[in-house]
């Protein structure tokens, strides 16, 4: 349980230990960043939960032999749903959560227990959320609710009230950088590592976008070295990232954040970037957005 997944220990020994000492809650709040392995945590603590082996301790926690073990791993464990937003939807709608009771309320087929894990939980309409506090408040014995979010604040305080919250922390970047060399075959530059803001998930995106990253890290190395058309060059990597703009601004302000430690002024860099990300949310002209944001930081460097 858990050797293939790296960080965040103190959560994995607190995991084994609530199944080791057959002490599980019934409902559970995984809370972190995308990309750190929230989902992985939960469908792993899940499997163990639904084990038919009692030989369970910290160190061996599913046995990985029993009929609950092999139909867990071929998805198709009838005491176990993994729920998320659908197809074409924005969100997890109160229909998801209504066909999720009327499975909870039969009783196990093969384990002892039930699991349900509803990913991006964060993203549930309120009526989703309110349809759902009706199970968290009198859940049956044999069930288990994991509600996978990034973001606390966009559940009600009553479904919040009910779940024993687990918190994951960012993932240090010289784990992610051993990580993905020893098993995706990545390297990735330190600086550009930096990006991730300690998500495995990130890092890995990142690889296919190492180029404009790079020109990233060369404009924020630059621009207070040279002259305005040389910068317009470097930032034409910004005029064919439409499509990934947000993203790109995002990082752009990290490599800036970090610069303000040299030179003060990379800080009102970051508030020209936030108003173009304004104005392209207000759909302004793209080329002319990113050339009038472009002008405005270099000239406040310069």
């Amino acid at each position: 349980m858990f050797k293939n997944i790296i960080g965040n220990d103190k959560i994995k020994e607190i995991l084994k230990k609530s199944v080791s000492i057959k002490r599980t809650s019934h409902s559970y709040m995984f809370i972190g960043i995308e990309g750190i392995g929230k989902q992985i945590f939960a469908k792993e603590f899940a499997k163990t939960i639904l084990c038919l082996s009692e030989k369970k301790d910290e160190e061996q926690t599913y046995c990985d032999k029993c009929k609950s073990c092999i139909e867990f791993d071929t998805e198709n464990n009838p005491d176990y749903k993994f729920i998320d937003i659908e197809p074409e939807e924005k969100a997890i709608k109160i229909n998801q959560i209504r066909e999720m009771q009327l499975k909870i309320s039969e009783k196990p087929i093969i384990s002892q227990n039930k699991v349900y894990i509803i990913n991006n939980a964060d993203t549930m309409t309120q009526e989703a959320q309110n349809c759902l506090l009706k199970t968290l408040e009198e859940p049956p014995d044999y069930v288990t609710i994991i509600l996978i979010g990034a973001n606390e604040n966009n559940f009600l305080t009553t479904i919040k009230s009910r779940c024993t919250k687990i918190y994951f922390d960012r993932i240090p970047i010289n784990e992610i950088k051993k990580y993905i060399k020893n098993e995706k075959g990545i390297e990735l530059e330190e600086k550009i590592l930096d990006l991730c803001g300690g998500s495995i998930k990130k890092a890995i995106q990142l690889k296919d976008k190492e180029e404009i990253y790079n020109n990233l890290n060369k404009i924020a190395e630059e621009i207070d070295k040279t002259d305005l058309i040389s910068i317009l060059d470097i930032s034409e990597v910004l005029y064919k990232s439409k499509d990934s703009i947000n993203e790109i601004l995002d990082n752009l302000n990290i490599i800036f954040l970090k610069r303000t430690k040299q030179n003060n002024k990379f800080a009102n860099c970051i508030q020209i970037i936030e108003e173009t990300k304004k104005r392209l949310k207000a759909n302004c002209n793209f080329d002319m957005s990113i050339d009038y944001m472009v002008f405005n930081i270099w000239r406040e460097i310069n």
